[in-house]
Protein backbone atom coordinates (compact mmCIF):
# COMPACT_ATOMS: atom_id res chain seq x y z
CA UNK A 1 0.00 0.00 0.00
CA UNK A 2 1.03 3.53 -0.55
CA UNK A 3 1.86 5.69 2.49
CA UNK A 4 3.75 9.09 3.45
CA UNK A 5 7.17 8.15 5.16
CA UNK A 6 9.11 9.83 7.44
CA UNK A 7 13.28 9.12 6.23
CA UNK A 8 14.88 12.50 8.29
CA UNK A 9 14.06 15.98 8.79
CA UNK A 10 13.34 17.50 5.26
CA UNK A 11 12.77 14.61 4.00
CA UNK A 12 9.68 12.32 3.60
CA UNK A 13 8.31 9.90 0.92
CA UNK A 14 5.45 8.23 -0.83
CA UNK A 15 6.50 4.59 -0.43
CA UNK A 16 4.78 1.38 -0.70
CA UNK A 17 4.75 -0.50 2.46
CA UNK A 18 3.50 -3.43 3.85
CA UNK A 19 -0.16 -3.21 4.78
CA UNK A 20 -0.70 -3.83 8.56
CA UNK A 21 -2.05 -6.69 10.31
CA UNK A 22 -3.73 -7.13 14.18
CA UNK A 23 -1.13 -7.47 16.88
CA UNK A 24 -3.63 -7.48 20.00
CA UNK A 25 -7.07 -8.53 20.68
CA UNK A 26 -8.27 -5.10 20.78
CA UNK A 27 -6.82 -3.64 17.26
CA UNK A 28 -8.47 -3.41 14.21
CA UNK A 29 -7.57 -2.60 10.66
CA UNK A 30 -9.04 0.62 8.61
CA UNK A 31 -9.16 1.45 5.19
CA UNK A 32 -8.60 4.69 5.16
CA UNK A 33 -10.95 6.69 3.36
CA UNK A 34 -9.84 10.77 4.15
CA UNK A 35 -6.47 11.91 6.33
CA UNK A 36 -4.92 14.85 6.41
CA UNK A 37 -1.90 17.34 6.70
CA UNK A 38 -1.79 19.14 10.33
CA UNK A 39 0.39 21.89 11.77
CA UNK A 40 1.63 19.32 14.40
CA UNK A 41 3.10 17.04 11.10
CA UNK A 42 5.16 20.10 10.54
CA UNK A 43 6.76 19.60 13.40
CA UNK A 44 8.13 16.05 12.69
CA UNK A 45 9.12 17.36 9.43
CA UNK A 46 11.00 20.63 10.18
CA UNK A 47 13.01 18.69 13.28
CA UNK A 48 11.43 21.12 16.01
CA UNK A 49 9.79 17.90 17.25
CA UNK A 50 12.88 15.64 17.89
CA UNK A 51 13.39 11.58 17.92
CA UNK A 52 11.76 10.72 14.86
CA UNK A 53 12.28 7.48 13.62
CA UNK A 54 13.03 6.70 9.57
CA UNK A 55 10.75 4.97 8.59
CA UNK A 56 7.55 5.66 10.44
CA UNK A 57 4.08 6.65 8.63
CA UNK A 58 2.83 9.93 9.70
CA UNK A 59 -0.31 11.03 10.16
CA UNK A 60 -2.84 11.46 12.59
CA UNK A 61 -5.95 12.77 11.08
CA UNK A 62 -7.80 9.91 9.55
CA UNK A 63 -11.68 8.53 8.51
CA UNK A 64 -12.08 5.07 7.39
CA UNK A 65 -14.22 1.84 6.85
CA UNK A 66 -13.31 -0.90 9.21
CA UNK A 67 -11.90 -3.48 7.02
CA UNK A 68 -10.75 -5.95 9.96
CA UNK A 69 -11.58 -6.81 13.71
CA UNK A 70 -9.20 -8.16 16.57
CA UNK A 71 -11.43 -10.55 18.87
CA UNK A 72 -11.61 -8.21 21.50
CA UNK A 73 -13.39 -5.10 19.79
CA UNK A 74 -17.12 -6.19 20.38
CA UNK A 75 -19.09 -3.02 19.61
CA UNK A 76 -17.81 -2.48 15.85
CA UNK A 77 -18.36 -4.39 13.13
CA UNK A 78 -16.64 -4.52 9.54
CA UNK A 79 -18.15 -2.17 7.49
CA UNK A 80 -18.46 0.62 10.11
CA UNK A 81 -17.45 4.11 8.90
CA UNK A 82 -15.50 5.60 11.60
CA UNK A 83 -13.40 8.37 12.77
CA UNK A 84 -10.11 8.42 14.61
CA UNK A 85 -9.40 10.27 17.15
CA UNK A 86 -5.18 11.42 17.14
CA UNK A 87 -4.40 10.39 20.58
CA UNK A 88 -4.53 6.69 21.20
CA UNK A 89 -6.70 5.51 24.89
CA UNK A 90 -7.40 2.33 26.45
CA UNK A 91 -10.60 3.45 27.86
CA UNK A 92 -10.39 1.65 31.27
CA UNK A 93 -7.20 3.34 33.31
CA UNK A 94 -7.50 5.83 36.26
CA UNK A 95 -6.99 8.53 33.63
CA UNK A 96 -9.02 7.56 30.84
CA UNK A 97 -11.82 6.96 33.22
CA UNK A 98 -11.29 10.96 34.68
CA UNK A 99 -11.67 12.09 30.76
CA UNK A 100 -7.53 12.54 30.86
CA UNK A 101 -7.79 10.31 27.53
CA UNK A 102 -4.48 12.01 26.34
CA UNK A 103 -2.28 10.89 29.35
CA UNK A 104 -3.37 7.18 29.38
CA UNK A 105 -1.56 4.84 31.21
CA UNK A 106 -1.45 2.24 29.12
CA UNK A 107 -1.61 3.48 25.29
CA UNK A 108 2.21 4.59 25.40
CA UNK A 109 4.05 1.60 25.31
CA UNK A 110 7.40 3.53 26.32
CA UNK A 111 5.65 3.25 30.07
CA UNK A 112 3.17 4.98 32.14
CA UNK A 113 4.75 8.38 32.73
CA UNK A 114 6.20 8.60 29.17
CA UNK A 115 3.06 10.91 27.94
CA UNK A 116 0.43 11.34 25.50
CA UNK A 117 0.58 8.51 22.61
CA UNK A 118 -0.56 9.64 19.09
CA UNK A 119 -0.45 8.64 15.50
CA UNK A 120 2.79 9.47 13.41
CA UNK A 121 4.73 10.39 16.29
CA UNK A 122 7.99 10.45 17.61
CA UNK A 123 10.19 7.60 19.55
CA UNK A 124 8.46 8.92 23.06
CA UNK A 125 5.13 9.01 21.59
CA UNK A 126 4.99 5.41 20.41
CA UNK A 127 5.43 5.55 17.85
CA UNK A 128 2.78 4.31 16.06
CA UNK A 129 2.74 4.75 12.36
CA UNK A 130 0.37 6.94 10.92
CA UNK A 131 -2.70 7.75 9.32
CA UNK A 132 -1.20 9.08 6.06
CA UNK A 133 -1.70 5.31 4.07
CA UNK A 134 -4.29 3.55 2.40
CA UNK A 135 -4.70 1.30 5.69
CA UNK A 136 -4.01 1.53 9.34
CA UNK A 137 -3.98 -0.30 12.36
CA UNK A 138 -5.73 1.13 15.43
CA UNK A 139 -4.82 0.23 18.91
CA UNK A 140 -7.43 -0.19 21.03
CA UNK A 141 -10.11 0.32 18.46
CA UNK A 142 -12.81 -1.06 21.16
CA UNK A 143 -13.02 2.62 22.57
CA UNK A 144 -11.26 4.71 20.51
CA UNK A 145 -12.98 4.45 17.15
CA UNK A 146 -16.40 6.63 16.45
CA UNK A 147 -18.68 5.39 14.39
CA UNK A 148 -20.18 8.23 12.03
CA UNK A 149 -23.85 9.17 10.70
CA UNK A 150 -24.27 8.49 6.84
CA UNK A 151 -25.04 11.79 6.85
CA UNK A 152 -21.87 13.41 7.79
CA UNK A 153 -19.55 13.47 5.21
CA UNK A 154 -15.67 12.72 4.93
CA UNK A 155 -14.94 15.99 4.38
CA UNK A 156 -16.66 16.83 7.59
CA UNK A 157 -15.51 13.95 9.82
CA UNK A 158 -11.83 14.64 8.96
CA UNK A 159 -11.67 17.56 10.85
CA UNK A 160 -13.39 16.00 13.85
CA UNK A 161 -10.38 13.84 14.05
CA UNK A 162 -8.15 16.45 15.65
CA UNK A 163 -8.31 20.01 14.81
CA UNK A 164 -12.19 20.48 15.70
CA UNK A 165 -11.24 18.99 18.85
CA UNK A 166 -8.27 20.73 19.94
CA UNK A 167 -9.74 24.17 19.07
CA UNK A 168 -12.92 23.04 21.10
CA UNK A 169 -10.26 21.65 23.92
CA UNK A 170 -8.64 25.06 24.10
CA UNK A 171 -12.13 27.14 24.61
CA UNK A 172 -12.68 24.89 27.18
CA UNK A 173 -9.47 24.89 28.83
CA UNK A 174 -9.80 28.82 28.73
CA UNK A 175 -12.91 28.35 30.92
CA UNK A 176 -15.17 30.24 28.24
CA UNK A 177 -18.34 31.08 29.53
CA UNK A 178 -21.37 33.21 27.99
CA UNK A 179 -20.25 36.29 28.11
CA UNK A 180 -16.58 36.24 28.21
CA UNK A 181 -14.27 38.36 26.07
CA UNK A 182 -12.00 35.85 24.03
CA UNK A 183 -8.83 36.19 22.47
CA UNK A 184 -7.36 33.84 20.05
CA UNK A 185 -3.55 33.64 19.12
CA UNK A 186 -2.94 31.88 15.86
CA UNK A 187 -5.64 31.39 13.46
CA UNK A 188 -4.16 28.56 11.34
CA UNK A 189 -7.08 25.06 11.78
CA UNK A 190 -6.54 24.56 15.46
CA UNK A 191 -7.29 28.52 16.11
CA UNK A 192 -9.91 28.62 14.03
CA UNK A 193 -11.71 26.11 15.54
CA UNK A 194 -11.18 27.62 18.76
CA UNK A 195 -12.78 30.74 17.83
CA UNK A 196 -15.54 28.13 16.88
CA UNK A 197 -14.74 26.74 20.09
CA UNK A 198 -15.69 30.09 21.96
CA UNK A 199 -18.84 30.76 20.03
CA UNK A 200 -20.43 27.40 21.13
CA UNK A 201 -19.47 28.36 24.57
CA UNK A 202 -20.97 31.49 24.22
CA UNK A 203 -18.04 34.36 24.16
CA UNK A 204 -19.60 38.01 23.94
CA UNK A 205 -16.73 38.94 21.64
CA UNK A 206 -13.73 37.18 20.02
CA UNK A 207 -10.33 38.97 19.01
CA UNK A 208 -8.35 37.08 16.48
CA UNK A 209 -4.51 37.54 15.70
CA UNK A 210 -2.42 36.47 13.18
CA UNK A 211 -0.50 37.96 10.15
CA UNK A 212 -1.48 36.06 7.25
CA UNK A 213 -4.60 37.34 5.65
CA UNK A 214 -6.68 34.47 4.49
CA UNK A 215 -6.89 33.04 8.07
CA UNK A 216 -7.61 36.84 9.41
CA UNK A 217 -10.40 36.51 6.61
CA UNK A 218 -11.53 33.46 7.86
CA UNK A 219 -11.49 34.18 11.31
CA UNK A 220 -13.47 37.45 10.40
CA UNK A 221 -15.82 35.39 8.68
CA UNK A 222 -17.00 33.52 12.35
CA UNK A 223 -17.33 37.08 13.60
CA UNK A 224 -14.29 37.57 15.38
CA UNK A 225 -12.68 41.27 15.46
CA UNK A 226 -9.40 40.09 13.80
CA UNK A 227 -6.07 42.00 14.74
CA UNK A 228 -2.70 41.08 11.86
CA UNK A 229 -0.20 41.54 14.57
CA UNK A 230 2.40 42.46 11.51
CA UNK A 231 0.62 45.95 11.37
CA UNK A 232 -0.05 46.60 14.84
CA UNK A 233 1.02 45.55 18.09
CA UNK A 234 -1.87 42.81 19.36
CA UNK A 235 -1.33 43.82 23.04
CA UNK A 236 -2.13 47.62 22.42
CA UNK A 237 -5.22 47.06 20.31
CA UNK A 238 -6.93 44.77 22.74
CA UNK A 239 -6.17 46.93 25.79
CA UNK A 240 -7.85 49.97 23.35
CA UNK A 241 -10.64 47.78 22.34
CA UNK A 242 -11.42 46.92 25.92
CA UNK A 243 -11.38 49.39 27.56
CA UNK A 244 -8.18 49.10 29.17
CA UNK A 245 -9.19 45.57 31.09
CA UNK A 246 -7.60 42.99 28.60
CA UNK A 247 -9.69 39.85 27.69
CA UNK A 248 -11.23 37.49 30.19
CA UNK A 249 -9.61 34.45 28.64
CA UNK A 250 -6.66 33.41 25.94
CA UNK A 251 -6.52 30.75 23.98
CA UNK A 252 -2.60 30.01 22.48
CA UNK A 253 -2.94 27.90 19.49
CA UNK A 254 0.33 28.78 17.94
CA UNK A 255 3.14 26.98 19.52
CA UNK A 256 6.37 26.17 18.63
CA UNK A 257 6.57 27.82 15.20
CA UNK A 258 5.09 31.27 15.93
CA UNK A 259 6.63 33.84 13.41
CA UNK A 260 7.52 37.50 14.08
CA UNK A 261 5.87 40.48 12.44
CA UNK A 262 6.89 40.11 8.68
CA UNK A 263 7.74 44.07 8.54
CA UNK A 264 6.99 47.40 9.50
CA UNK A 265 6.91 49.65 12.64
CA UNK A 266 5.12 46.28 14.71
CA UNK A 267 8.30 43.81 13.17
CA UNK A 268 10.69 46.99 14.57
CA UNK A 269 9.21 46.52 18.18
CA UNK A 270 8.93 43.50 18.27
CA UNK A 271 12.71 43.05 17.52
CA UNK A 272 13.11 45.29 20.43
CA UNK A 273 10.87 43.52 22.89
CA UNK A 274 13.34 40.56 21.65
CA UNK A 275 16.06 41.94 22.59
CA UNK A 276 14.93 43.45 26.23
CA UNK A 277 13.81 39.93 26.89
CA UNK A 278 17.33 38.44 26.39
CA UNK A 279 19.23 41.13 28.27
CA UNK A 280 16.95 40.71 31.47
CA UNK A 281 17.24 36.38 31.91
CA UNK A 282 19.91 35.54 28.99
CA UNK A 283 22.15 35.60 31.79
CA UNK A 284 20.01 33.56 34.03
CA UNK A 285 19.74 30.81 30.97
CA UNK A 286 23.10 30.41 29.61
CA UNK A 287 23.93 29.85 33.56
CA UNK A 288 21.44 27.02 33.76
CA UNK A 289 21.82 25.12 30.38
CA UNK A 290 25.07 25.84 29.44
CA UNK A 291 25.10 23.63 26.93
CA UNK A 292 22.74 26.25 24.68
CA UNK A 293 20.15 23.70 23.99
CA UNK A 294 16.94 26.08 25.45
CA UNK A 295 14.95 28.90 23.10
CA UNK A 296 15.84 32.28 23.74
CA UNK A 297 13.65 34.63 25.42
CA UNK A 298 12.10 36.87 22.95
CA UNK A 299 12.37 34.54 19.95
CA UNK A 300 9.35 33.57 17.99
CA UNK A 301 8.01 30.83 20.16
CA UNK A 302 7.79 32.38 22.49
CA UNK A 303 6.26 36.08 21.82
CA UNK A 304 2.56 34.71 21.57
CA UNK A 305 2.90 33.71 25.34
CA UNK A 306 3.68 37.11 25.99
CA UNK A 307 1.30 38.69 24.40
CA UNK A 308 -0.97 36.33 25.94
CA UNK A 309 -0.28 37.09 29.62
CA UNK A 310 0.16 41.32 28.29
CA UNK A 311 -3.17 41.09 27.05
CA UNK A 312 -4.88 38.93 30.04
CA UNK A 313 -7.31 40.88 32.14
CA UNK A 314 -6.31 40.93 35.93
CA UNK A 315 -7.53 37.03 37.41
CA UNK A 316 -7.93 35.93 33.24
CA UNK A 317 -7.77 32.43 32.24
CA UNK A 318 -4.85 31.32 29.33
CA UNK A 319 -5.17 28.28 27.80
CA UNK A 320 -2.43 26.72 25.82
CA UNK A 321 -2.85 24.26 22.84
CA UNK A 322 -0.05 24.91 20.65
CA UNK A 323 2.89 22.11 20.69
CA UNK A 324 6.05 22.95 22.39
CA UNK A 325 9.27 20.85 22.30
CA UNK A 326 10.90 20.06 26.28
CA UNK A 327 13.36 22.86 24.68
CA UNK A 328 11.39 25.87 25.29
CA UNK A 329 11.97 26.53 28.68
CA UNK A 330 10.72 30.50 29.14
CA UNK A 331 7.61 31.78 30.38
CA UNK A 332 6.70 35.34 31.80
CA UNK A 333 5.56 33.83 35.47
CA UNK A 334 6.13 36.92 37.04
CA UNK A 335 3.84 38.92 35.26
CA UNK A 336 1.28 36.03 35.12
CA UNK A 337 1.36 35.44 38.81
CA UNK A 338 1.42 39.29 39.46
CA UNK A 339 -1.97 39.46 37.80
CA UNK A 340 -3.60 36.36 39.56
CA UNK A 341 -4.09 34.57 36.13
CA UNK A 342 -4.74 30.82 35.98
CA UNK A 343 -3.02 28.73 33.07
CA UNK A 344 -4.10 25.27 31.63
CA UNK A 345 -2.47 23.57 28.69
CA UNK A 346 -1.70 20.39 27.21
CA UNK A 347 -2.64 17.90 24.78
CA UNK A 348 -6.48 17.28 23.83
CA UNK A 349 -8.01 14.64 25.01
CA UNK A 350 -9.62 13.67 21.53
CA UNK A 351 -11.91 10.57 22.97
CA UNK A 352 -13.47 12.96 25.02
CA UNK A 353 -15.14 15.69 22.58
CA UNK A 354 -15.60 13.83 19.46
CA UNK A 355 -18.93 12.05 19.97
CA UNK A 356 -20.49 15.52 21.20
CA UNK A 357 -19.22 17.44 17.89
CA UNK A 358 -20.21 14.39 15.74
CA UNK A 359 -23.50 15.68 16.92
CA UNK A 360 -23.05 18.90 16.35
CA UNK A 361 -21.93 18.28 12.74
CA UNK A 362 -24.78 15.60 12.39
CA UNK A 363 -27.64 18.19 13.55
CA UNK A 364 -26.34 21.22 11.73
CA UNK A 365 -25.52 23.20 14.57
CA UNK A 366 -21.86 23.86 12.84
CA UNK A 367 -20.38 22.75 9.44
CA UNK A 368 -16.79 21.71 9.94
CA UNK A 369 -16.08 22.15 6.16
CA UNK A 370 -15.54 26.00 6.35
CA UNK A 371 -12.13 25.34 7.36
CA UNK A 372 -11.45 22.97 4.84
CA UNK A 373 -9.66 24.99 1.77
CA UNK A 374 -8.18 22.36 -0.01
CA UNK A 375 -8.58 18.39 -0.89
CA UNK A 376 -5.86 16.72 -2.65
CA UNK A 377 -4.83 13.04 -3.81
CA UNK A 378 -2.20 11.04 -1.84
CA UNK A 379 -0.10 11.39 -4.61
CA UNK A 380 0.40 14.78 -4.71
CA UNK A 381 1.32 14.94 -0.69
CA UNK A 382 5.35 16.39 -1.21
CA UNK A 383 3.59 19.20 -3.14
CA UNK A 384 0.79 19.82 -0.58
CA UNK A 385 3.71 19.69 2.64
CA UNK A 386 5.50 22.38 0.50
CA UNK A 387 2.25 25.08 0.14
CA UNK A 388 1.14 23.93 3.71
CA UNK A 389 4.42 24.38 5.13
CA UNK A 390 5.16 28.14 3.44
CA UNK A 391 1.27 28.99 4.33
CA UNK A 392 0.59 29.63 0.82
CA UNK A 393 -2.42 31.35 0.35
CA UNK A 394 -5.80 28.87 0.28
CA UNK A 395 -3.91 26.04 1.74
CA UNK A 396 -5.66 26.56 5.60
CA UNK A 397 -6.49 23.01 6.05
CA UNK A 398 -5.74 20.29 3.26
CA UNK A 399 -7.51 17.00 3.48
CA UNK A 400 -5.44 13.78 1.25
CA UNK A 401 -7.71 11.23 -0.21
CA UNK A 402 -6.10 7.69 -0.75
Amino acid sequence: MKAVVFRGVGDIRLEEVPEPQIQDPTDAIVRITASAICGTDLHMVRGTMAMMEPGTILGHEGVGIVEELGPGVRNLNEGDRVVIPSTIACGYCSYCRAGYYAQCDNANPNGMRAGTAFFGGPKMTGPFHGLQAEKARIPYANFGLVRLPDHVTDDQAILLSDVFPTGYFGADLAEVSQGDTVAVFGCGPVGQFAIAGARLMEAGRVFAIDQIADRLETAKGQGAEVIDFSAEDPVEVILELTGGIGVDRVIEAVGVDAEMPHSGPAAKKAEKKKKQYQREVEEIVDKSNPEGDVWKPGDAPTQALSWAVESLAKAGTLAIIGVYPETVRFFPIGKAMAKNITVQMGNCNHRRYIPTLVELAANGTVDPTEILTRVEPLTSVIEAYKAFDTRQPGWLKVELIP
